[in-house]
């Protein structure tokens, strides 16, 4: 049996003879069609220190898709970013120039906020 102590550091200790410790499996969601996804670009500065950040969000599929659409996005717009969960962020204001390429992607793209 593997160590996994690391996975039940939540768990400090059962009475229970019959216990087993369950992990918490996520379960990756399939990645829809680019025509199927309805993505949200915005701005935001909210606790950014004033920074503008473009944000992607509303993508429905897996972490390692998400991550190549946002290593697409960035290196496209030439711009440093991440991803966090499920969402892109890209520095700067470049809303118009991602949606732009999310649309010539095959993705549906709405720009929300003001």
């Amino acid at each position: 049996m593997e160590n996994d102590w690391k996975k039940r550091l939540g768990v400090v200790y059962s009475t229970n003879e019959d216990f087993t410790f369950e992990n918490e499996n996520k379960e990756e969601t399939e990645t829809i069609a680019a025509n199927q996804q309805n993505l949200y670009v915005s701005l935001d500065r909210k606790n950014r220190k004033g920074k503008a950040v473009t944000l992607v969000s509303g993508f429905i599929g897996s972490e390692e898709d998400i991550k190549n659409l946002g290593k697409s996005l960035k290196s496209r717009c030439g711009v440093g970013g991440s991803v966090k969960e499920k969402e892109i962020l890209l520095q700067g204001d470049h809303r118009k120039k991602v949606v732009q390429l999310l649309e010539n992607d095959g993705y549906k793209v709405k720009i929300s906020g003001g």
